[in-house]
């Protein structure tokens, strides 16, 4: 290939890449979008308390609402943007992933465990909580661990760490246990409550909110060993550095400033909407730990 050839064809791949770079630029530019349609979309749970749930009016509130919220503050001043709108987007544990990859939502706010298997689809922030994987169990059920579960049914909730967890265990399956997996934890739990499951395995806190909200929470315990340690973060797209970067550096101000205790309290150890129940979960040294040097790696978490 002659000198002159060379270089034509330098040039033309460099034309290329120049004309595809603002494409992928902007299919991952967040902030681009939120400022063009000046609104940002929140997506949430519906029945994660207290982290992301509907309250008596039907509104979103709840834990990771709350940070959200301050992240939002953090956007409309990085645009100047103050009258910023939020629209909520009620999603799934099964499509929550897909919506914020597809661009449906900005960041998801509710009880999302970061896992190396899902950051091959989305990304996410620095932990704001850390959960352990138990059980919820009738009192008068006799279960006290996961060895007394032989033969009997167990439900998980679709979508979830916890149900790929409970499968894959070689214990469990030597235990013969039927699984099921419900829609939502609201399910779930009612299909303990209607003696369908012998248990229901979720993380520890949504047990606990589930058991309070509960007509007769006496007749639950949570128990069993902890089957594994669920770091909750805020989703978001992936290879989006610049919106990461302003939800990391909110969360990280929360941490650091010592903010972030309040908000707990409000959530975990005060009578919540919509029937005032109190969880009485006081923050747990692992949660403690992390916050003290926040960092958005699951491998760098505290074990």
């Amino acid at each position: 290939m002659s000198t002159l050839a060379r270089k034509t064809a330098i040039l033309l791949v460099c034309m290329l890449i120049v004309s595809v770079l603002p494409v992928m630029a902007h299919a991952t530019d967040t902030l681009s979008t939120i400022r063009e349609r000046k609104t940002i979309i929140i997506a949430h749970r519906e029945s994660s308390i207290p982290f992301s749930y509907l309250d008596g009016h039907q509104q979103a509130v709840g834990y990771a609402i709350d940070l959200c919220m301050k992240v939002v503050e953090a956007v409309r001043r990085e645009l100047k943007l103050p009258a910023l709108a939020v629209r909520y987007m009620p999603v799934t544990p099964a499509n929550r992933l897909q919506l914020i990859a597809g661009g449906d939502a900005d960041m998801e706010c509710g009880s999302t465990t970061n896992t190396a298997e899902r950051k091959r689809q989305v990304d996410f922030s620095i932990a704001y909580f850390i959960a352990s994987a138990k059980m919820v169990v009738r009192t008068d059920s006799g279960i006290k661990n996961w060895s007394d579960l032989r033969d009997k049914t167990v439900v998980t909730t679709k979508g979830t760490t916890n149900a790929k967890t409970l499968a894959d265990r070689g214990q469990i399956r030597s235990l013969n246990l039927k699984l099921l997996e419900s829609k939502d934890h609201a399910e779930g739990f009612s299909m303990v409550e209607q003696r369908v499951a012998a248990a229901f395995a979720m993380d520890d806190v949504l047990l606990y909110g589930l058991k309070a909200s509960a007509k007769n929470p006496a007749d639950f315990q949570i128990t069993g060993d902890s089957l594994s340690t669920e770091p909750y973060a805020i989703v978001i797209r992936k290879n989006d550095p610049a919106f990461k970067q302003i939800v990391n550096r909110e969360l990280s101000r929360l941490m650091l400033d010592g903010e972030i205790h309040a908000i707990y309290e409000k959530w975990f150890q005060r009578p919540i909407p919509p029937q005032a129940i109190n969880l009485n979960m006081p923050m747990g040294h692992l949660l403690r730990s992390s916050i003290r040097f926040p960092v958005d790696d699951v491998a760098d978490l505290p074990q």
